[in-house]
């Protein structure tokens, strides 16, 4: 029996870890989720169309955009919204991580991650990331890295604080909640020319996602395609 293999099974002897959806114990070759909580995840399929689909329809006109996708269907009240809630929440940056990896490695036989020069992450404000600790999106793209080899550019653009939370605004409220609140950092001479994949944990009316590209492309010659873990459907 292999040594790594001997130490994960008596750490999940002593300390069992959880499925994150339906909180069953997992195998020791699982991580984050069971077998079956992955099977029944309500996947968008939206990377095998990745221009075309409801996801990439609600940014046209807002942004140029290539390709956009996400992992799943969030719905506030369903199971699976353990995973977003956990990662953002409780303390589990490897969430993000494992999460990030999968979809990683579920998507690249449909080719979405060729062509693509860059990661970046929608940064956080300064004040949230330090009561979190991480930013969940960075935590995500670190996941993608990790299987596509694709580089993070993590300091392209800045964020400044929300003037309220975005969860319990409507679609134009969120627009106007986040027009202006990131920043170009620099000159953007070190993405220009280049194809980015901005990367987010949950995609609700698109107005993030929107106000940081719409400031990625100030920096000019900038290709921009969109990737989440969860998308709400409209």
């Amino acid at each position: 029996m292999p040594v790594h293999s001997f130490w994960s099974r008596l750490f999940d002897l002593i300390s069992p870890r959880m499925c994150v959806v339906c909180g069953c114990r997992l195998a020791v070759s699982e991580e984050v989720l069971c077998s079956k909580c992955n099977f029944h995840l309500p996947r968008t399929g939206f990377q095998c169309d990745a221009l075309e689909n409801n996801m990439a329809k609600m940014l046209w006109g807002r942004i140029p955009v290539e390709r956009v996708a996400a992992l799943f269907y969030y719905e506030a009240h369903s199971k699976p919204r353990h995973i977003i809630y956990d990662l953002k929440y409780h303390n589990h940056p490897e969430i993000g991580q494992v999460m990030g990896r999968m979809m990683a490695l579920e998507f690249m036989p449909s080719g979405f991650f060729e062509g693509i020069d860059g990661i970046v992450p929608v940064p956080l404000a300064r004040k949230r990331q330090r009561q979190r600790g991480y930013n969940q999106s960075e935590m995500i793209a670190e996941g993608i890295r990790e299987a596509t080899g694709i580089p993070i550019y993590n300091k392209v653009v800045s964020r400044s604080a929300f003037l309220e939370s975005q969860t319990h605004l409507g679609r134009w409220d969120r627009n106007d909640n986040v027009e202006g609140i990131f920043q170009l950092i620099g000159d953007g001479s070190n993405i220009r020319g280049k194809h980015l994949l901005m990367v987010d944990d949950v995609v609700t009316t698109g107005a993030t996602v929107v106000a940081c590209g719409q400031e990625l492309l100030k920096s000019g010659d900038v290709r921009l395609s969109v990737l989440s873990l969860g998308y709400v459907k409209h």
